[in-house]
């Protein structure tokens, strides 16, 4: 992913374009929970990802790439949401969160009406701090 850079697209308009009425409102849901918890403007990040916040990010080649703190990206089998989870962690957390897989770095959620809000926004809020690195 260290070719995907920000671009100038309108988060709004990218979140405005997503299809199914469920899948843009749970995209804009989460989207204004980031903004709120981290209290920054959100960025596209390439053509599908909206980021927050900057981080610098080490490839297994070892070079030192930019990327966003958290993020989310309205996939079409899931909302992935971006660096709220890293091997195992927040374990506690993710037992109340409710239905949801993990990757390496991600969070997929099917359904927002599914999750407890209270521990999304926890997890956020541990990710926001742990990884916005202010330039």
């Amino acid at each position: 992913m260290p070719q995907t850079r920000p671009t100038a697209e309108p988060v709004g308009d990218f979140l405005a374009s997503i299809d199914g009425d469920r899948r843009r409102a749970d995209a804009q849901a989460v989207c204004a929970l980031m903004r709120e918890v981290s209290g920054v403007e959100p960025a596209m990040w390439g053509p599908s990802i909206v980021g927050f916040g900057r981080q610098p990010y080490r490839t297994a080649d070892g070079r030192e790439h930019e990327w966003f703190a958290i993020g989310l990206s309205p996939r079409k089998q899931a909302l992935t949401l971006y660096g709220l989870t890293y091997d195992g962690s927040h374990a506690d957390l993710l037992g109340r969160l409710g239905p949801h897989t993990t990757g390496k770095g991600c969070l997929y959620l099917k359904r927002m009406s599914d999750v407890d809000d209270d521990a999304l926004r926890e997890l956020i809020e541990r990710a926001w701090t742990a990884n916005h690195h202010p330039a």
